[in-house]
């Protein structure tokens, strides 16, 4: 199966193409996409690998499905294009970053540069349809964004995982802890961000990690 997304990341999860888990989701995905409203636009379900190539990944971010809003989504978790107004649980990691690094909350919530720095901005389902959160959950997804988080693990070093919530620790359970750092804590939603979120310092422990092994400081 020709998948359009970024050649690292083709190579990487070459085995999975044409495993029939993953030609099952193609097609629920492509009549999904024919049937109705479905985000992110179809040219971005694989933007967070496109804007990241494998070799470059330093953090991985792990969300778990794309915004369900119309002009929300943008392929990245937690991101939204510049203009649109900064969702909850955004907002509330843009507080963090400021109180934990002192950067300004910036103009707009698209995370894309952060990207480009080498953080992966995953989220575990990579699409929704419209208004109807988590309706393309149990398909495939999982266990395809599941060999990503274990390609990293296993044929990277020294990454950074971020996971905020119950699901996202889940999904990092099989990270080897002497390999990696794995943060840790409530996620960042109104419903949860005073539980531990805030004041994790998840970025500066991030920095200070990457630069003990030799990286560059991600700019927040």
């Amino acid at each position: 199966m020709d998948v359009k997304i970024e050649q690292s990341w083709k190579n990487e999860l070459a085995r999975e193409w044409d495993k029939e888990y993953f030609v099952r989701l193609t097609d629920f995905v492509r009549a999904q996409y024919r049937a109705g409203q479905v985000f992110p636009p179809g040219g971005k379900i694989f933007a967070a690998f496109d804007a990241t190539p494998f070799d470059r990944v330093k953090v991985v971010i792990l969300g778990q499905d794309p915004y369900h809003d119309v002009g929300q989504a943008n392929g990245l978790c937690f991101s939204v294009a510049p203009g649109v107004p900064f969702p909850p649980s955004l907002l509330n990691i843009f507080k963090e970053v400021q109180a934990d690094t002192g950067a300004p909350i910036p103009p707009d919530g698209d995370l894309t540069r952060w990207a480009r720095q080498g953080v992966l901005l995953l989220n575990a389902t990579l699409t929704v349809a419209a208004h109807r959160a988590g309706s393309h959950q149990n398909r495939g997804w999982e266990q395809f964004t599941d060999e990503v988080v274990a390609a990293l693990a296993t044929r990277r070093e020294h990454l950074v995982f971020m996971l905020w919530g119950s699901y996202a620790q889940q999904k990092g359970r099989f990270i080897d802890r002497t390999r990696h750092l794995v943060l840790t804590s409530p996620h960042p939603s109104p419903l949860s961000a005073h539980r531990g979120f805030f004041g994790n310092h998840h970025f500066s422990q991030a920095n200070a990690y990457l630069q003990r092994h030799g990286a560059t400081p991600i700019i927040w």
